[in-house]
């Protein structure tokens, strides 16, 4: 497959996530133009691009070795998509969630690329058998979901589709480590990738608990942010449960596993997240909003 040895990414969409996959990059010291559909879209985002990076050298958090400066002269805008494509080695494509958008574009870049050019979605929650639907070469086809902010949250989730090459995934998981983020392979496509399922699974629970009357939204937020929260931004909890027994994870599940199930038996079904039910949580979370802004 291609190598990382060009210089050259092309980012598709200038928006939020298309500008700070550039930004990256950038950083990394790769040659990165910016394509947007729309006429004079990408050469708004390098201005803004030219300001965030500005601002975090001023403030020392500037990612990579050079200056602000050569990194923006780093990125190139183009309105014109073939153009935006040359000598790329590597596409990370950024517009709409929307999986016909997605689609589409796609189809137009391979139109457009040889065959050993990487093309890669930020997407979020469409698996990568449905984006990549309607290329013909799928084995040069992966999804690189990024947590918003990308320049800040540094996990990248690498998701096969199901005929993705062994060695598409090899070189993008060496980019990726190689601009500075932090790169996890999934074996296979599923519905969420891993981060949103456990999200999601934390928000139901989260949810219910406040909804059933156990405990307030205030209060919830708090279990996170001073109590599991802290911990995981250390370590997993793989780690956590090895670390929190003498003999490691077989003795963690000795001791802990049959509460676990216990607990685990008690959720309640999927909650309705926009039903009757939810207008206490919505305004409870209101309020809690407006204290914290108070302070």
């Amino acid at each position: 497959m291609s190598s990382s040895d060009t210089k050259i990414i092309t980012v598709i969409g200038s928006g939020l996530i298309g500008r700070s996959w550039a930004m990256v990059f950038a950083s990394g010291g790769y040659s990165v133009k910016i394509y947007d559909n729309q006429p004079g879209q990408s050469t708004k985002a390098i201005v803004e691009i030219k300001k965030q990076l500005q601002e975090l050298e001023d403030a020392q958090m500037l990612r990579g070795e050079a200056t602000a400066l050569q990194q923006v002269a780093l990125i190139s805008s183009y309105d014109d998509l073939s153009q935006a494509l040359e000598g790329a080695f590597f596409v990370q494509e950024c517009v709409f969630e929307q999986l016909e958008v997605k689609q589409s574009i796609f189809q137009d870049i391979e139109r457009l690329v040889g065959k050993d050019v990487i093309l890669s979605s930020s997407t979020s929650c469409l698996v990568p058998s449905n984006v990549f639907s309607k290329v013909q070469n799928r084995s040069r086809c992966l999804v690189s979901h990024p947590v918003n902010p990308p320049y800040y949250v540094k996990l990248v989730e690498l998701v096969p589709h199901p005929e993705t090459a062994p060695a598409v995934m090899d070189t993008t998981h060496t980019l990726m480590t190689k601009v500075g983020q932090a790169p996890v392979r999934l074996r296979k496509e599923i519905d969420g990738f891993a981060l949103n399922r456990v999200q999601a699974a934390i928000i139901a629970e989260s949810w219910r608990l406040v909804q059933d009357g156990i405990i307030s939204v205030k209060d919830i937020d708090l279990v996170m942010s001073e109590g599991l929260g802290m911990r995981y931004a250390f370590i997993g909890p793989m780690e956590t449960m090895h670390l929190n027994a003498p003999e490691g994870l077989e003795d963690y599940m000795k001791r802990y596993g049959p509460g676990i199930q216990r607990v685990l038996t008690s959720f309640g079904p999927v909650p309705d997240f926009c039903g009757e039910g939810s207008k206490g949580i919505i305004n409870a979370s209101k309020t809690t909003k407006r204290a914290v802004k108070s302070n």
